[in-house]
């Protein structure tokens, strides 16, 4: 689902804008932030810049967040709190290499967490889990993957399930059959 500025913008595929960890809710945020750059010029991954509007983004194409808490700290209207949390996780798409038969692990040899592990599968492809208990959506694997598969997004069943149910991850069943 676009948010409601992107909508009236007439931009009805756009992706979620990561906010920094820590952001307010978006309503709130939206209020709160002055649009003045502290949390970007404090954040030592450089990873933080402006979206159309002059709000605070994450941007995690090059490298991940450290959840250091620097834009925390340098938000004066408290927009950001201090976290070690954030709501997104990672997300891989069927263009990821190892299921077209390739070898790779890059996502899996940059994630600190570990939150990343390759599932045999049957006609010796691998399938990468993300555990989303494990995973912190840090983004550090991203910018290593070669296809582009990976993403940082809110989790879908964090919208519309409820707190029992919001663990549940989609499981790959590619086979060689298919």
């Amino acid at each position: 689902m676009p948010e409601r500025r992107a909508f009236l913008r007439g931009r009805f595929q756009d992706e979620e804008t990561l906010r920094p960890p820590g952001a307010l809710e978006l309503a709130s945020f939206l209020e709160t932030c002055t649009r003045c750059g502290d949390c970007a010029a404090e954040c030592p991954q450089a990873i933080i810049t402006a979206d159309d509007d002059g709000f605070p983004k994450v941007d995690i194409s090059s490298r991940g967040c450290t959840f250091c808490g620097a834009c925390a700290e340098a938000c004066s209207p408290e927009a950001i709190q201090p976290t070690h949390e954030w709501i997104y996780r990672a997300v891989v798409s069927d263009r990821c290499l190892s299921m077209q038969g390739v070898t790779c692990r890059a996502c899996e040899d940059h994630c600190d967490e570990s939150a990343i592990r390759f599932r045999l599968m049957t006609g010796g492809l691998s399938a990468p889990q993300i555990d989303p208990e494990t995973c912190s959506g840090c983004g550090a694997c991203v910018a290593p993957c070669p296809s582009n598969a990976i993403t940082v997004e809110r989790p879908a069943l964090q919208q519309t399930a409820s707190p029992s149910t919001a663990s549940e991850t989609n499981v790959c069943t590619i086979s060689a059959d298919a």
